[in-house]
């Protein structure tokens, strides 16, 4: 009980801190009514039993502030590989399928291993099942480097599944 307590009161703080900078309004009336719309939206969502954390992961905050910033490097190396690609006069691309193994348990880890998959350029997660993800890659340096299994270790252990 005393985490999903917990779970709603970041919930309702992020909510409000994203309605506040989108609002742009700082009256007093109309601060009041975005705080009763957050905790509005925070009790339907108690009724509904939809705060767990998996739906709002507060316990991954501090593991992320270190698998962003290599996230955000990974990208950003992709992007110069695809744009080199692009730029080639041959295009040698190489598409590939492949299949690599997820070795976080949770379907959260998952997700996040799928979707960090994806957000790197010349990858793309086409399925996530049987602890597997589907995977296009644009070259097959692209699937390698995803075989070397370097994402899969840290998100593992950002999500705290390492052993």
């Amino acid at each position: 009980m005393g985490n999903r307590i917990i779970h709603s009161i970041s919930l309702g703080t992020v909510l409000f801190a994203v309605w506040l900078v989108l609002s742009g309004h700082y009256t007093f009336f109309i601060t009041t009514l975005g705080i009763l719309s957050c905790a509005l939206v925070v009790s339907i969502m108690q009724r509904m039993d939809l705060i767990d954390h998996e739906g709002h992961p507060i316990h991954l905050t501090w593991r992320a502030f270190t698998y962003i910033p290599w996230l955000i490097i990974e990208i950003i190396k992709a992007n110069i590989d695809v744009l080199k690609l692009i730029l080639s006069p041959s295009l040698p691309a190489t598409p590939t399928l492949l299949r690599v193994k997820a070795s976080q348990t949770s379907d959260l880890g998952q997700v996040i291993y799928a979707n960090s998959i994806t957000l790197t350029p010349g990858t793309i997660s086409v399925d996530v099942a049987n602890g597997e993800i589907l995977v296009h890659a644009l070259t097959r340096s692209g699937a390698e480097d995803l075989m070397d299994g370097e994402m899969d270790r840290r998100v593992t252990r950002m999500v705290g599944e390492d052993k």
